[in-house]
């Protein structure tokens, strides 16, 4: 695992050099670090592929709700990578996740229903639909707490078996907040709109 040495900054001076072993590695070092972790999200949208066609039949009830899976992927995916950029960055500093994950966890869940309620509101007012509406409302919420959830556990899995979080926790957590996030917004739009 590369470390990442900190130390203060000398008095009078706002900032601290870091040095990683990763500043020093080689193009084939790095591209054999991060390609493995990218081929298995390229796994992972083949497979978002496969769970987006078994709702085919759901979806063309409502073509609509084909529109909005980009967004609820992109909303998981962002506050996955601000919850993982957090539990990183605490993990590098040598700072434990149980004294990170109430915070994160409620963090996410404040803005998953911020973001739910906004969706919800604009989504009924522009398309006047209160079953898409609270299909999309619900599945961001949804969808946001889980990729909180995510977020922190792959880092911690990752660093708990001495691999860098840097590398893997990133592209892994992805593909499974775009899974998830999926799979909740197809299933509740299903349970809603049924």
């Amino acid at each position: 695992m590369d470390t990442v040495q900190t130390g203060k900054a000398p008095e009078g001076e706002s900032h601290v050099t870091f040095e990683t072993a990763a500043e020093h590695a080689t193009t084939h070092r790095r591209v054999r670090h991060r390609l493995p972790w990218l081929l298995l999200g390229l796994g992972g949208a083949l497979l978002a592929a496969d769970l987006v066609g078994s709702f085919e039949a759901h979806l063309q009830l409502n073509v609509m709700l084909a529109f909005f899976i980009p967004s609820i992927v992109y909303l998981a995916d962002a506050v996955g990578t601000q919850t993982e950029t957090v539990v990183v960055r605490g993990l590098s500093l040598g700072i434990p996740l149980r004294a990170m994950v109430v915070r994160e966890l409620l963090a996410g869940m404040l803005i998953g229903m911020a973001l739910a309620a906004v969706a919800l509101a604009f989504v009924w007012w522009r398309w006047n639909d209160a079953g898409l509406a609270l299909s999309v409302g619900l599945s961001v919420f949804a969808a946001c707490s889980t990729a909180t959830v995510a977020a922190m556990i792959l880092p911690w899995l990752f660093d708990a078996f001495a691999l860098d979080p840097a590398f893997g926790s990133g592209p892994l957590a992805t593909v499974v907040q775009d899974l998830l996030s999926i799979w909740i917004y197809l299933s509740v739009t299903t349970f809603v709109m049924s």
